[in-house]
């Protein structure tokens, strides 16, 4: 069992079963080409791999505002539907954290979707608080 950081084709490409599980809009044939370009503005991606096979992905970067200061953000968090309530989730999020500590951040947050009851479930479970509403206009 290993968490990394994607950095080749390659590793983002075997990023891409489970994180299309999350985001299913997202097209095989342009998503090295998308993650590439989110990388370029400070986007990363990290995956847990167990025996080979990519089980949880978490692409997240580290921001400084005002209103947190240096924090980590989590763009997506996804385990593999069929591996769920197996830890995984967990750990990778665990790793999450150490990772924002290392870094020198002084928070770690994300927002989630309203309707992913059993996300918000999980985030309550690793001492998360719901410390805001997020807003949003498609323009």
């Amino acid at each position: 069992m290993s968490i990394q950081l994607a950095e080749y084709d390659f590793q983002i490409l075997g990023c891409f079963p489970v994180l299309s599980q999350l985001r299913p809009h997202l097209e095989e044939a342009k998503f090295v080409d998308q993650l590439q370009c989110q990388m370029k503005e400070g986007y990363q991606l990290a995956f847990f791999q167990v025996e080979g096979k990519t089980v949880a992905v978490a692409g997240f970067r580290i921001y400084t505002c005002l209103a947190l200061g240096r924090f980590l953000y989590i763009d997506d968090l996804v385990v593999d539907e069929s591996k769920r309530s197996q830890g995984y989730g967990q750990k990778l999020f665990q790793w999450l954290i150490e990772y924002a500590t290392k870094n020198n951040c002084e928070h770690l947050s994300l927002d989630s979707g309203v309707q992913r009851f059993e996300a918000h479930r999980f985030y309550l479970m690793q001492h998360m608080h719901i410390t805001s509403h997020h807003f949003s206009i498609e323009l």
